[in-house]
């Protein structure tokens, strides 16, 4: 370690590195230092000139300097070559090129040589070879005579030509000549017959060489082969005559060797040929061959050919080599002959051909060549491509291997060629020696820049060139911290190398370079950077095919590499090609790869790279794509236990990515829907076979095709034809339908077969009938249509009937017996002993005697009531004719009708109905229906001069008598501060004396002599007044009171007042946020029937309600189903006269819940009318609301006198906001009008409205029941009417003096 300041630097010098390598290396950078001729590359021999080439090239590049010149000879002599690039600066310059025109004359072994001033270079000889056209001498061929069961050798001497040559014996009709354990074609190219027999006498024994590579196919004459079986003569000249004994056979011949001739061949052959040792028999019967190895076992790479004739050693080794024989035996005896193998090789280099030398001036200069071959190869030795003998008395010597040069000079520099050769090949090797003593020249350029990312490696290099090798060191400017020697590192070359480069490595690197003769430096520059990361990988992704596939690639990097940076995407390791076509499918967007259209060859394994010049990174994902099953294949067919059952197996293509649910198997049938595919079978997608039971007399095919996740793939390939048998019917009809549409006649109708269920020609249906429980003896006919009409029956009778099928080949199963009816006729008979019961002013209770089943004559439809509303009692002498009617279905006594008009005067009549028609009427029952009140139905305000305007109402329901007019502020929902009774013929009033500033409820009704209908209400705000609140407990025990700013607090007689007026209605405000809310609800009790009625809120006329009641004597709870609250009334029917019921209406089906209203009724006794009670005409009634009337003035007046003096009291601000509905303790009867009727309000109705929209009692409806008439309505099982009638949407009871009493909000 050596410490070295220039300046105010501080240098730290890592490695003193001294090199005495004998090896020379001269990089190119240095191309002011003089170098020995190097070849770097010709071209080796042999050229073979194809025909179809239309140049020959010779290359021979060198490098030196000065650059080297270049000269040729062939064959040992000097050679101009016609066309050589004579350009000095062109790096082929030594090639030269010669043209296919008189190619033969310049065949023969080349040798290129590359000279300047220090020294000449040579290649190993190059020999160029021009291989004539390929072909066969014409010649006359005698044919080839034999006698049967002799030998026969067919030649062919094939031509020498380009390899590779394959020999092929064919007819003249391009007939192979077959070849078997007689016939044989050996390596030659002669056939070789063992032993010739009579079928191989012909005239076409055409010998073929093909040379593939020069696309030459030649033919040799044919030759002819005659076979004699028999002794025969001479008969003329170019004629024999036979002699034949039909019964004579070839005699048996001892085996012989037809190749190879002798006892024992050598074979001599280069390690790594294939050993080839072939022995060809003669003799009858034909021999067959053995092999073996004396003295050792056969190679385990042995392989044998053409019928064992022929063995085979690939690539043969040195241990192949020895001693082997073959054998030919038959019957008659054997031939033996022996192959000596003898395995050789080209001269080769046993460590590398000899290195080049720079050594300094003086020293010893040892060159070996070291070479192995078999036979030993001679070796000689050339300076400069001259012949180097040894000189004793000079300083270079030559000793067989090795060159010496003593006390070397500078003249001693030269190339030195080593050339080892034998008879199967050479070697050979320029070696460049150079003597010279050089300071050090640094070849590397000063201020070279380098880069390396953050922990990548890096080496910076030092070229030094110098005689003796110079010592070279590395050192780091302006650095005040030790250098890490362990990532630091000197190479032999002389770079410096450091590892897992840090931030702080950047700077100036100094190499210094010196020897005996001086010194030399150059300064590198080290940056370091940030490493390139892809800190968002692509995930694994499963995508349909057919979609769009998006992986991400999120990267980071060096900013100052950022025109270097690219992302690069490959697939299974290949790069993805992107282009800018419309049809590409790849796209490339801000580090996301798209994949439009996606298919099956898209999936694979992805990966992003992220490259810099510098570095990369890389990140995978796997795209897996999903696309439905591929068809199956070979589909097969095998029966079972019968033909008719059988098992069709098939083979699952590919489910891509989505496991297989099911396979469904189709089929189709030539003989009634030809071409059209039909289900059969559907098999889990884990099993491939499927069990078919398959009709009679068809002639199917089937296919198979199997559904995943993504859908159903396409279907396999249809199956071969299986025809079935025909056979019987399997099944009989289904669906059977017995009617009648004439009275004395029966249909009898079913669902026929199938065409493919027929099993077979002749399909006829044998239908069979009797009476149920009367005859014994079926009635059969035969027919082939599939309904039959049974005439003569009488009228609705029970009867039995099978049907079953049969056709030529038979009866189906026995059929299954169904039951059905005669034809029918209309009733016969009316109801009887029918009654009406007026509910109230619009629904009447109708009950009858129901009539006897025989006289209906069919299946009971039901009971139509028909009622005509003759006139109106307002106007009796005008006669009308309102004709309606409703439908009640299935067996009843009775039903409630409602949606008649009031004050009327109507006639009912009621009949039972089948499927062919009605009955006749019933008596006619006569009625009128009660007196009700009026409702109004338009009302207008106009709010500037509080004008009141109304109309009178558009069913007055009776005589009107008036109107009543009742108006408070709206903070004071009960407490009225007016009340008007007008006329009836007044329909406006000028209210005057108003409180300005005052917000104003308006209520107006139509009164008759029964009472005042529902009011009409209206709000009129004056002026914006301050705000007025309460709040109340929920008890109403403790309130507050803000009125103007002032507070007030009390507990004494006024606060009853107030829990009257405000708490209250607020606790049935908050009420009515959670349960539905009912108005005018009110209960009609006869002896076994109760009709509850109400009306709906408006936004609460869809909600559901249950009602429930109890016997208070058993104490049993009766729940019907849900009723829709817009129904507006429910009948309670089956209850025992005289009986204490308690009834609830409940939002839910649960009687623990709290119910919405609740009452305890009584049935009547029958005969004895209910008495009317109207409490709200008692004299206590009258009394209360006049003194509320009074306290609310009080409470006014003290509220006014507070605010002027200013007072203010504390308030208690904890109170409950939810009132408890079983805690008020409320007198039912406090607030209702009146009750004059058996009909009376049920606990916990709504007395008053916080509703300002409230509209409650507007109008009745008026709607007739023409509606009905069509069977459009539906009635539950107590024939209570279910839906809509009315189309108004508030509903409000009516009634006459008999009738239930009207409670209004």
């Amino acid at each position: 370690w050596v410490m070295w300041s220039v300046g105010n630097l501080q240098l730290v010098v890592l490695l003193a590195l001294t090199s005495r390598a004998t090896g020379l290396s001269i990089p190119l950078e240095g191309r002011h230092v003089e170098q020995l001729p190097t070849i770097i590359t010709h071209t080796s021999g042999p050229i073979i000139a194809l025909p179809f080439d239309n140049t020959v090239t010779v290359r021979c590049v060198a490098r030196g300097n000065p650059p080297p010149e270049y000269r040729w000879t062939k064959d040992g002599k000097d050679f101009i070559p016609p066309h050589i690039t004579s350009n000095s600066t062109d790096p082929t310059h030594g090639t030269f090129v010669l043209p296919n025109k008189h190619l033969m004359q310049f065949q023969g072994k080349y040798r290129c040589y590359a000279s300047n001033k220090l020294g000449t270079a040579m290649t190993e000889e190059i020999e160029l070879i021009v291989p004539g056209i390929p072909k066969f001498p014409k010649e006359v061929l005698d044919p080839i005579v034999v006698k049967e069961g002799g030998p026969v050798i067919l030649k062919c001497n094939p031509p020498q030509g380009v390899a590779p040559r394959q020999i092929y014996w064919m007819s003249i009709s391009l007939q192979h000549i077959e070849q078997n354990e007689r016939v044989t074609m050996g390596i030659d190219g002669n056939l070789y017959f063992s032993n010739a027999l009579q079928k191989d006498s012909r005239q076409d024994y055409c010998c073929y060489a093909a040379f593939s590579k020069i696309r030459t196919i030649v033919q040799k004459t044919a030759m002819a082969v005659v076979v004699n079986s028999c002794k025969f003569a001479k008969y003329s000249t170019n004629a024999l005559l036979s002699i034949c004994n039909a019964a004579e056979t070839p005699a048996e011949r001892k085996p012989g060797l037809l190749l190879p001739p002798g006892v024992q061949t050598e074979k001599v052959l280069l390690k790594g040929e294939d050993l080839q040792l072939e022995c060809i028999p003669e003799g009858f019967p034909t021999p067959t061959i053995k092999w073996m190895k004396l003295g050792d076992k056969l190679s385990p790479r042995t392989k044998y050919n053409k019928f064992k004739k022929l063995l085979i050693i690939p690539a043969v080794e040195e241990r192949d080599q020895g001693k082997y024989m073959c054998t030919a035996d038959n019957t008659v005896g054997e031939a033996v002959h022996y192959f000596d193998v003898i395995v050789e090789e080209p001269p080769t280099w046993l460590t590398g051909p000899p290195q080049s030398q720079l050594t300094v001036i003086g020293t010893d200069v040892h060159v070996k060549c070291s070479v192995t071959g078999k036979p030993p190869p001679d070796i000689t030795w050339r300076r400069n491509g001259e012949l180097l003998r040894d000189d004793p008395g000079n300083n270079r010597r030559v000793l067989d291997d090795t060159v010496v040069l003593h006390n070397a000079r500078p003249e001693d520099t030269a190339v030195y060629q080593c050339e080892a050769s034998n008879r199967h090949g050479s070697v050979m090797a320029n070696i460049n020696i150079m003597v010279i003593n050089m300071a050090p020249l640094i070849l590397t350029r000063d201020n070279q820049e380098y880069a390396v990312v953050l922990g990548g490696d890096i080496t910076m290099n030092c070229s030094v060139f110098s005689s003796p090798p110079s010592a070279i060191s590395w050192v780091k400017k302006k650095s005040s911290k030790a250098i890490d020697e362990e990532r630091f590192f000197a190479l032999q070359n002389g770079s410096l190398q450091i590892i897992s480069a840090e931030k702080n490595d950047s700077g100036k690197y100094v190499c210094i370079a010196f020897n005996s003769l001086g010194k030399t430096e150059v300064t590198a520059l080290l940056d370091v950077k940030d490493t390139t990361k892809i800190v968002g990988p692509p995930q694994d992704v499963q995508i349909i095919s057919g979609t769009t596939a998006q992986l991400m690639c999120q990267t980071e990097y060096d900013k100052s590499l950022q025109s270097t940076f690219k992302v690069v995407w490959t697939k299974d390791g290949k790069e993805i090609p992107f282009s800018l076509e419309k049809n590409s499918r790849y796209f490339v967007d801000n580090g996301m790869l798209q994949i439009m259209n996606v298919n099956l060859s898209d999936q694979g394994m992805y990966t992003c790279i992220a490259r810099t010049s510098l570095d990369e990174d890389n990140a995978t994902a796997l795209l897996t794509v999903l696309d439905v099953p591929d068809a199956p294949k070979n589909l097969e067919i095998s029966e079972l236990e019968s033909p008719r059952n059988v098992r069709l197996s098939w083979v699952p293509g590919s489910d891509h990515n989505s496991s297989v649910t099911e396979f469904i198997v189709e089929y189709e049938e030539s003989h009634w829907d030809p071409g059209r595919w039909k289900e059969l079978q559907k098999v889990p997608g884990n099993q491939a076979t499927a069990e078919l039971m398959l009709h009679g007399h068809l002639d199917y095919r089937f296919r198979a095709y199997a559904v995943n996740a993504i859908g159903p793939g396409p279907p396999s390939e249809p199956s071969e034809r299986y025809k079935t048998p025909p056979a019987a019917p399997d099944r009989n009809p289904e669906n059977i339908k017995i009617q009648g549409h004439l009275p004395h006649q029966m249909d009898i109708s079913w669902e026929p077969l199938l065409p493919i269920e027929q099993n077979g020609p002749g399909l006829e249906y044998q239908v069979s009938y009797r009476k149920l429980g009367v005859e014994e003896a079926w009635n059969d006919h035969l027919v082939q249509r599939h309904s039959i009409v049974v005439t003569n029956t009488p009228t609705f009778v029970p009867y039995e009937v099978r049907i079953r099928s049969r056709n030529s080949y038979g009866w189906a199963p026995e059929p299954k017996v169904v039951t059905g009816y005669s034809g029918e006729d209309v009733p016969t008979t009316a109801p009887q002993d029918v009654a009406v019961e007026v509910i109230n002013t619009t629904v009447l209770r109708v009950s009858w005697t129901p009539v006897p089943p025989a006289t209906v004559r069919g299946h009971l439809g039901g009971y139509n009531i028909h009622w005509l509303r003759k006139r109106n009692l307002l106007n009796p002498n005008k006669i009308l004719d309102e004709r309606q009617f409703l439908i009640f279905p299935g067996k009843r006594s009775h039903a409630v009708v409602p949606g008649l008009k009031p004050f009327s005067d109507y006639r009912l009549t009621v009949s039972v109905f089948n499927k062919k028609g009605n009955g006749p009427n019933s008596d006619p029952v006569t009625f009128n229906t009660p007196e009700g009140v009026p409702v109004l139905t338009a009302s207008n305000a106009q709010k500037d001069s509080i004008l009141l305007v109304w109309g009178p109402p558009l069913e007055a329901n009776g005589i009107l008598t008036g109107y009543l007019l009742q108006y408070h502020l709206s903070m004071y929902t009960l407490c009225y501060l007016s009340n008007y009774s007008l006329s009836h013929k007044t329909t406006q009033l000028q209210l005057q004396g108003l409180e300005e500033g005052s917000l104003y409820r308006f209520h107006i009704s139509a009164c008759t002599r029964a009472g005042c209908g529902p009011p009409l209400a209206e709000e009129t705000k004056v002026t914006e007044t301050d705000k007025f609140s309460f709040k109340v407990s929920a008890s109403c025990t403790v309130f507050t009171l803000h009125c103007r700013g002032i507070l007030f607090a009390s507990a004494n007689l006024l606060s009853l007042f107030l829990y009257a007026c405000l708490c209250f209605p607020f606790i049935l405000f908050l009420l009515s946020l959670s349960v539905p809310a009912l108005l005018n609800i009110s209960s009609y009790v006869s002896d076994t029937y109760a009709n509850i009625s109400w009306t709906a809120r408006q936004e609460q006329e869809d909600s559901q309600l249950y009602v429930a009641y109890m016997n208070n004597r058993d104490g049993n709870w009766w729940i019907s189903n849900a009723v829709n609250t817009s129904q507006s009334f429910h009948v309670i029917d089956g209850l025992k006269p005289g009986a204490v019921y308690t009834i609830r209406l409940m939002a839910k089906r649960l009687l623990e819940n709290a119910s919405i209203f609740e009452d305890v009724i009584q049935t009547r006794v029958k005969g004895v009318e209910g008495q009317h009670s109207d409490f709200s005409t008692q004299g206590w009634f009258i009394g209360t609301m006049c003194a509320v009337a009074f306290l609310t003035l009080i409470a006014l007046m003290a509220c006014f006198l507070q605010r002027n003096k200013g007072g203010k009291y504390a308030v208690k601000e904890k109170e409950d906001l939810h009132p408890d509905v079983e805690s008020q303790g409320m007198n039912d009867d406090t607030f209702c009008e009146y009750s004059d009727s058996e009909e009376k309000p049920l606990k916990g109705s709504s007395l008053c409205s916080l509703n300002e929209d409230d509209t409650v009692g507007d109008s009745l409806s008026q709607d007739s029941l023409v509606d009905y008439a069509d069977g459009g309505g539906e009635f539950n099982e107590d024939g209570s009417f279910i839906g809509e009638y009315s189309g108004c949407k508030h509903r409000a009871s009516v009634s006459g003096p008999s009738g239930p009493s009207l409670v209004t909000a």
